[in-house]
């Protein structure tokens, strides 16, 4: 069978569903109960899980069923025949989330598993967050109904049914199914004798939510890569999930994290041999020549698909759930593409004469109005800015819904501690997985997308000078003396360690509206010549000359001078400078405009 785009593909449509939920909730269970067909990654396989009990890694599995009614209309003319449900089984784990948003860029459907006994808890809702991000629908899985007193049963489950509703409320799952389930009756040590009660009509339920998801096999080849291994006689096998494009054999594709190539020799998908694979397939691809112990995760790609990067800018949003305010120069970890790595954020919006500064509620469908430009000037912000809260609809009782932040449209740059290697335009989401998984906090932190990267290894010297993001500095000092009409000494406006010379030809601003330029140092002390073009008026100077008549007069020698009492009629007159530096300009020059 061949599509528009001339790839062969399978008859068989294949539907991501990721099986998300907190530690011990029983996604596992779930996934081996839901499934026929046990793909290479499955069900703990991994000797630390198997030890310890819990998925350490992305688990996949899969079953088919038969093409349901709703979509044997528009996948009769794809050409498609089954349906199979790939089960994406995602690690609860505390410090391993970042395998958790690995897997959420190739998930069509959320199942999230949630502890019937025990609720939404910190995973659960760092879960909820990504799918928020990565996932069009979900269906919420209330599992282990079994440990529930059976005559109190049913009272628990719409108990807690009721209250999960509340905390989609303000989301874009709200209203969606949720299902009682007991995936493994009598728990982990139960013998596999015991059948799993409600999962037929969880199947049913799967059939009725799915969709025909967009699948484009045009564009650059790209795999998430999540096991590696080699098969004697044929070659090395790399099984992962098509994330864009598609795959041919006798393709050539590469592994960017090492820098070589190699060819597809035959692929298939879950034991059945095929000729190609496109977006949201999942796939084994063989190759020859490649030691699979150097690359147990990852991406490969289309050669030179992808840029390795040290840097990037990426429009970023605040994550709500996220206790606490983003600061500029602090260090997150950083989930791009398919790898986590430490980096330094800088936040920055757009200039105020700029267009673009009114807030942005919602991320736009049409085109940006004010896209990211390195032409455009930016604001350096210390941290990220949190909008007016603002009120939406109500629920169905009429009650108001709880109110929403209104962000303006907001910027950051990225400085990774180590080079990552990505596809243009990725998720990004930035977290603090060194908190305490038990401190019932949120550690997902914002997210975006990846706009600029930046490929040189001394990016600050020649690629940053480009990013137009300033400080606004005012400084404010006095007159001292008039020099003579056109002269007159300041003070204050620098320290004494300042080197004055860095600003001579700055314009300044006297509070009685006469403007001048710094000539230069006056003395040792920090004070400084100013030239007014226009000459300093009557007033002014009638004002200076009374000031100057206040001046202590000095002891004799050995004497200090004597303190001059405050006047509470005199008002000094200021002298006022503004300027732009631009943060990363290594000259460090200041700009007035």
């Amino acid at each position: 069978m061949a599509n528009a785009g001339g790839v062969q593909t399978s008859s068989t449509l294949n539907f991501n569903i990721g099986v998300l939920g907190h530690i011990d909730s029983g996604k596992t269970s779930l996934a081996k109960a839901l499934s026929t067909t046990a793909s290479t990654a499955a069900f703990d396989k991994n000797p630390q899980s198997k030890e310890r009990g819990i998925t350490l890694d992305l688990g996949f599995s899969s079953f088919t069923v038969d093409l349901p009614i709703h979509l044997k209309e528009q996948c009769g003319q794809a050409g498609y025949e089954r349906l199979q449900f790939t089960l994406v089984d995602c690690p609860g784990h505390a410090s391993l989330i970042r395998t958790i948003i690995g897997g959420a860029q190739i998930i069509d459907l959320m199942l999230l598993v949630v502890d019937v006994m025990k609720g939404v808890q910190t995973q659960t809702a760092e879960c909820l967050v990504i799918g928020e991000m990565a996932c069009p629908r979900m269906v919420v899985v209330l599992n282990k109904t079994d440990l529930l007193p059976a005559a109190k049963r049913q009272g628990a489950i719409d108990k807690m049914s009721k209250r999960l509703h509340k905390t989609l409320e303000n989301t874009r799952f709200h209203g969606c199914p949720i299902i009682p389930v007991a995936a493994k009756p009598g728990g982990p040590e139960a013998p596999d004798t015991e059948v799993a009660q409600g999962v037929p009509e969880l199947i049913e339920l799967l059939k009725a939510q799915t969709y025909l998801p967009r699948r484009d096999p045009s564009g650059p080849f790209l795999m998430a890569v999540d096991h590696c291994f080699s098969i004697r006689g044929q070659g090395t096998v790399m099984t992962g999930t098509v994330l864009q494009g598609a795959v041919s054999i006798n393709d050539s594709i590469e592994i960017p994290a090492l820098k070589v190539t190699r060819k597809v020799k035959s692929m298939q998908m879950f034991h059945k041999a095929v000729s190609s694979a496109m977006q949201g397939d999942r796939v084994g691809v063989c190759v020859t020549q490649f030691d699979p112990k150097q690359l147990e995760r990852g991406l490969v790609c289309t050669p030179e698909s992808l840029r390795t990067i040290y840097a990037a800018v990426i429009s970023v949003r605040k994550i709500a759930y996220f206790k606490g305010a983003l600061h500029t120069r602090s260090k997150f970890h950083i989930t791009v593409g398919h790898e986590t790595v430490m980096g330094r954020v800088t936040f920055f919006r757009h200039a105020p004469s700029e267009p673009g500064t009114e807030p942005d509620p919602a991320p736009s469908t049409g085109e940006d109005p004010a896209p990211f430009q390195f032409e455009r000037e930016y604001l350096y912000q210390e941290e990220y800015l949190i909008g007016q809260p603002r009120q939406e609809g109500g629920d169905s009782d009429g009650k108001p819904a709880a109110p929403k932040q209104q962000d303006e449209k907001q910027w950051a740059l990225l400085e990774f501690e180590k080079p990552v290697t990505c596809p243009r335009l990725c998720l990004v989401i930035g977290s603090k997985l060194d908190t305490d998984i038990h401190s019932n906090t949120c550690r997902l932190a914002f997210h975006g997308v990846l706009l600029e990267g930046f490929e040189e290894k001394n990016y600050p010297e020649c690629s940053l000078p480009r990013l137009r993001v300033y400080k606004s500095k005012h400084k404010e000092g006095q007159v001292e003396r008039v020099a003579d009409d056109y002269t007159v000494i300041g003070r204050n406006l620098f320290k004494k360690e300042t080197n004055i010379q860095l600003f001579v030809g700055l314009k300044v601003t006297l509070s009685t509206g006469e403007r001048g330029v710094i000539e230069g140092g006056f003395g040792q002390s920090g004070k400084m010549k100013i030239r007014i073009p226009e000459g300093l008026s009557a007033e002014t100077k009638l004002l200076l000359s009374a000031a100057s008549r206040k001046k202590p007069k000095g002891g004799s020698k050995g004497e200090p001078a004597k303190e001059e009492e405050p006047k509470t009629d005199s008002q000094p007159i200021s002298i006022q400078m503004s300027f732009k530096r631009y943060v990363f300009d290594p000259h460090k020059k200041m700009v007035q405009s």
